[in-house]
């Protein structure tokens, strides 16, 4: 399974998260989204799943930090203990064994970021 985990801004838009979302996704095919628990219930999240007609997973924030990233958010670190909030919940998401195959990108207006992982198991 491919994801892609998003991690956001409160103020993100859905064209925040579509921004992101393309930058790391280029190239490949995604079978869903993941994202914080926390960030359940967030508008432009849910107009953004339903538009790319993806399942979305939310990640507990304990699940997140155990999670080794690639890069790394002042921010992410301070309130969920890992360096990314969307590659943590990618790799949360995709399973055992899984692996990045796009780190974080954020989007132009800095409010969202996306990465993707790939699961190690089929």
């Amino acid at each position: 399974m491919i994801v892609a985990g998003l991690g956001f801004s409160s103020a993100a838009t859905v064209d925040s998260l579509r921004a992101a979302f393309d930058r790391a996704s280029n190239g490949q095919t995604i079978d869903a989204l993941a994202t914080v628990a926390d960030k359940e219930g967030h508008a432009a999240l849910a107009q953004f799943a339903a538009s790319a007609a993806l399942p979305l997973h939310f990640i507990a924030a304990t699940d997140l930090a155990g999670q080794r990233t690639l890069t790394c958010s002042n921010r992410s670190r301070a309130t969920y203990g890992t360096g990314s909030v969307a590659e943590a919940s990618a790799l949360a998401a995709a399973g055992s064994g899984a692996r990045l195959t796009s780190p974080r990108h954020i989007s132009d207006d800095r409010l969202a970021t996306c990465a993707v992982a790939i699961g190690g198991q089929t």
